[in-house]
């Protein structure tokens, strides 16, 4: 009872929810969140059948979307709300007033300076006992969309075409937007809360009735003539859906059960690691790393499947003829779970977060892409060492990582017997430096980081370190050659292992 009650003189939203809170043991900003999500999932299926462009305007639309995302930030943060207010508001003056060719430097600068400010404030005010749903993670959000816009209004009204990628073409915003547009992208209700960031363009495209049919004429197989795309039905998203939330109780239930049994604090208990051999210690890190995981899981499906809901979302037709509702999806849990390497897991890890650096920062940066790169995303989420830990950590790591693969896989892919034995040790080896990684993003402070690395001997950082410099060596020796040249069996066995796609 105590928990609750502290969470609840934490908590700086409604009170309505507290005797639910103490009913179910959840902390009342927790139980705020997910009544919140909830309400727009149901919100979103009506936003869907009653609001559709053909019977509501698009002005009706955004400013239903606006007032509830307002009502959504109001309910859960009370008076912080006016902190995700500001920022936005404050950069759509820079948007309209702004000369457009300094426009994305300005509102890059206004919106990271603001959100740092906000993040150093947080670390004072929650004293490292930082809230699941606090006031920072959806200025967040409002921080890529801001900064996704006004890359985006620079490209369509200041670069030239030749100037610009495919993609950037195709994203490029051609006039600034109106107010009310304005608000709708940054503050509505199906991505206020937890995201993800989206497109401008492809929002405006939802609002306006024309999201699904612009990607149906990317298929041929949907065009049956001129305009056969605008013929067609709209593909529904109930199926999407149903299967997003199936996946949501599955994470629910896995938190209920299994997260909520094996605190990550108690990595760093001291009785557990006097007590516990290294082995122990190893496999309960393991474990309670990979059961941290399905809350994340759960609040980034949740949001996908209230975006599809709402019919915001669709991607087109897959290679088997049927609607893909994955253009928003910020998690590919399949595609984590079953990593082989660093880059695997972390492009399939908050995936619109690593479309927002690379739109922002590696594709526009004309030296030093990845450093600004890990500068940016480092600024992005916040001032807590144990962020910067994880950051720093995964440098050597990615580096051993990278040596390790040139130097050994090629031995491994003479046989499919042998390369899935390959493809066993790397996801061991990868779960357990993610696992070692990201240990310091959720226990936050320098000490406990500290005190987890010591119990574990630093042995990830020696490792990847000596990896590094041990296989850097041999690559750098020079090779003997041969007396006499290869066959041509041995050069097209060369070849073909050469042309084999890595994981």
């Amino acid at each position: 009872m105590g928990d609750q009650a502290d969470s609840a003189f934490k908590t700086t939203g409604s009170k309505w929810l507290l005797p639910l809170s103490n009913f179910f043991g959840f902390p009342l900003d927790q139980v705020n969140f997910l009544a919140c999500q909830l309400f727009a999932l149901a919100a979103a299926f009506w936003f869907r059948l009653y609001l559709r462009p053909d019977h509501a305007s698009p002005m009706v639309r955004h400013a239903v979307a606006t007032l509830l995302g307002i009502a959504f930030v109001i309910f859960c943060f009370g008076w912080y709300s006016v902190h995700i207010l500001t920022l936005v508001l404050s950069c759509y003056l820079i948007i309209i007033k702004a000369n457009i060719s300094n426009l994305h430097r300005y509102s890059m600068v206004m919106a990271m300076g603001y959100l740092t400010v906000c993040q150093v404030s947080r670390v004072f005010i929650f004293n490292y006992g930082i809230l699941s749903t606090d006031f920072s993670g959806p200025l967040m959000i409002a921080t890529q969309k801001i900064t996704t816009l006004a890359f985006q209004l620079h490209d369509g009204m200041c670069k030239k075409q030749e100037e610009l990628t495919p993609d950037q073409k195709r994203l490029a915003v051609h006039k600034r937007p109106s107010l009310i547009e304005y608000l709708s992208y940054n503050l509505n209700f199906l991505s206020i809360l937890v995201g993800p960031c989206s497109n401008y363009k492809d929002y405006i495209d939802f609002i306006e009735g024309r999201h699904i049919h612009r990607k149906l004429r990317h298929h041929s197989g949907t065009c049956n003539g001129q305009n056969g795309y605008d013929k067609a039905p709209d593909p529904s998203p109930v199926n999407a859906v149903c299967r997003k939330l199936l996946v949501c109780c599955g994470c629910m239930l896995f938190f209920l059960i299994v997260t909520r049994s094996m605190p990550i604090t108690y990595n760093i208990d001291v009785n557990f690691i006097s007590q516990a051999s290294f082995l122990t210690r190893l496999t309960y890190a393991f474990f309670s790393i990979q059961a941290a995981r399905p809350k994340f899981y759960f609040a980034w499906t949740l949001a996908d499947a209230i975006n599809n809901a709402a019919g915001y979302g669709f991607n087109g037709m897959d290679e088997n003829g049927q609607p893909c509702w994955n253009l928003i999806c910020n998690i590919n849990i399949w595609g984590i779970e079953t990593a082989t390497s660093f880059k695997t897991f972390i492009d399939n890890w908050n995936i619109q977060t690593g479309v927002w650096l690379k739109t922002v920062c590696y594709d526009r940066a004309p030296h030093y892409r990845t450093a600004l790169t890990f500068v940016l995303s480092a600024l992005w989420h916040g001032v807590y060492p144990g962020y910067y830990f994880t950051f720093i950590t995964a440098i050597p790591i990615t580096t051993a990582a990278r040596a390790v693969r040139k130097s050994f896989r090629h031995h491994f892919l003479h046989s499919s017997g042998v390369k899935l034995l390959y493809d066993i040790i790397t996801w061991a080896a990868t779960q357990l430096a993610i696992c070692y990684t990201v240990m310091p993003f959720l226990l936050l402070a320098v000490e406990p980081t500290l005190v987890h690395y010591r119990s574990m001997y630093f042995y990830i950082h020696i490792v990847s370190i000596l990896a590094t410099i041990v296989l850097h060596q041999t690559q750098q020796k020079p090779k003997t050659l041969t007396s006499f040249p290869p066959c041509p069996s041995q050069c097209q066995a060369a070849h073909a292992n050469n042309n084999v796609k890595g994981d």
